[in-house]
């Protein structure tokens, strides 16, 4: 089999669970599919290197969460100012809040979510993965995979439950 036919079968086999976590990283449609692009681009080049094929999903994610965490190094270092520039120009119009919880109010309430908790958040929940992969991914202890989704999960929960004014967000409501 060709490496043009094995990419594209990758590309399409992995894409749409990595822009959905690139978007709950980065919040931005725009910056997610550029994280995505970066890492499939990373894949072309350095991909061949990779000795077990069934690892290639764990790869692309730990690969675009890296590329994400450096993006965020680099914005600390050479922040973006204009919106702070002219936000004393904008009209301010207060939030309209749903009837009911849909995945638009899940990203945004996600996006609320300390950085550190969301990754896991979104790889487990999300993503489906098991807390040994993401463990892997992140690069982190299998205890403190554990103790960031339960975390994570209590500040959405307390996030959703203040923007929507009471009600229980479990499992169930994510999926």
């Amino acid at each position: 089999m060709d490496d043009a036919r094995d990419f594209g079968r990758i590309v399409e086999a992995h894409y749409a669970p990595l822009y959905r976590f690139a978007v709950s990283l980065c919040r931005h449609e725009g910056d997610a599919c550029d994280l995505v692009q970066e890492t499939f681009r990373i894949w072309a080049e350095k991909g061949h290197q990779l000795a077990d094929i069934t690892k290639v999903k764990s790869w692309l994610f730990t690969t675009l969460h890296r590329l994400h965490l450096a993006a965020q190094r680099r914005v600390v270092r050479f922040p973006h100012h204009e919106l702070t520039e002219v936000e004393t120009e904008l009209p301010e119009v207060p939030p309209e809040l749903p009837a009911r919880l849909d995945w638009q109010v899940l990203l945004d309430c996600l996006a609320q979510v300390d950085e550190i908790y969301r990754a896991p958040v979104v790889l487990f929940y999300l993503e489906d993965l098991p807390y040994q992969e993401i463990a892997r991914m992140l690069e982190i202890p299998l205890g403190t995979v554990k103790s960031r989704l339960s975390r994570g999960m209590g500040q959405l929960q307390r996030i959703v439950t203040a923007r929507l004014g009471g009600g229980e967000l479990g499992r169930e409501a994510i999926a």
